[in-house]
């Protein structure tokens, strides 16, 4: 009989904050320009809580500039990524090579064990692929794993809020057109998810125009109350908190990005000329 696996052999160590270094310097480029905005980050611990957000359209741009904000502070995160990112030769390598792993719960009670900082989008892939009027919106179905998974471990929740990118891109043809259905076809086949609509950035291109990205962390939402027993009700009543706390994020930002002096690509390359 063959000997069962050990969790542990299937999640990779964390990666340190020096080996992550690299990625500080060749987003400093992308980051002078952008300028990301970052409220409430000193609420990230260093270990021991779940990061909760929502997936923005495509859920790369903003993800990359974030990840510069977090290893300049010395914060190492494991993401929780759809298992279609790993069937991808070369971008499961990447994923890895960052903390990533796949989102599941045997992965994610590993991660508690060992006391890691864990971040997950419970959006998924269909948050990530928005359809027109979708902006910014939480699309979690009925999912509440997120929410077991931070009782049963006594994980506290960190929920965040990104707005930016999808006011940097636009939604040309989204999965719902008759267009996209040879694309729904393969992308269910292949890789068992759905495709990401086409969207128009810089030009025609799917390079997002240079706006400002906000980010937002709210202070925890603590799971003792539950003593670390979860069940349906629970675990429903806690995602609608962390829910209400993210919209509440993202309306924070919305009236901060209104305010901002520096929202314009211009006054942002003046300002930064003007600090050097």
């Amino acid at each position: 009989m063959a000997k069962a696996k050990n969790p542990s052999d299937a999640v990779p160590p964390a990666p340190s904050p020096d080996s992550l270094a690299p990625i500080v310097t060749a987003l400093a480029p992308a980051r002078r320009i952008i300028k990301p905005k970052m409220y409430g980050i000193e609420n990230v611990p260093q270990r021991g809580a779940l990061l909760v957000g929502n997936h923005t359209l495509y859920g790369l741009f903003d993800l990359i500039l974030l990840a510069g904000e977090f290893v300049e502070r010395k914060i190492v995160v494991r993401g929780l990524a759809d298992h279609a990112h790993f069937l991808i030769p070369g971008h499961r390598d990447v994923l890895t090579a960052v903390g990533a792993v796949p989102g599941t719960r045997a992965n994610v009670r590993e991660l508690m064990r060992r006391g890691d900082l864990i971040m997950v989008f419970p959006g998924g892939a269909r948050e990530v692929a928005k359809r027109k009027g979708e902006r910014y919106q939480l699309i979690w179905k009925n999912r509440v794993g997120f929410a077991m998974m931070a009782i049963e471990g006594r994980y506290p929740i960190i929920p965040f809020a990104s707005l930016g990118i999808e006011d940097a891109l636009d939604i040309v043809i989204d999965t719902d057109s008759p267009l996209m259905a040879p694309a729904r076809i393969l992308a269910k086949k292949l890789l068992k998810s759905e495709p990401l609509p086409l969207v128009r950035g810089i030009g025609l291109t799917p390079i997002p125009r240079p706006d400002r990205l906000y980010f937002w962390f709210g202070e925890p939402i603590s799971t003792a109350e539950y003593d670390g027993v979860a069940h349906e009700e629970s675990a429903r009543e806690l995602r609608t908190r962390t829910a209400a706390a993210i919209e509440g994020g993202l309306d924070f930002l919305r009236a901060e990005r209104e305010a901002d002096p520096e929202r314009s690509l211009l006054k942002r390359l003046i300002g930064s000329k003007s600090e050097s």
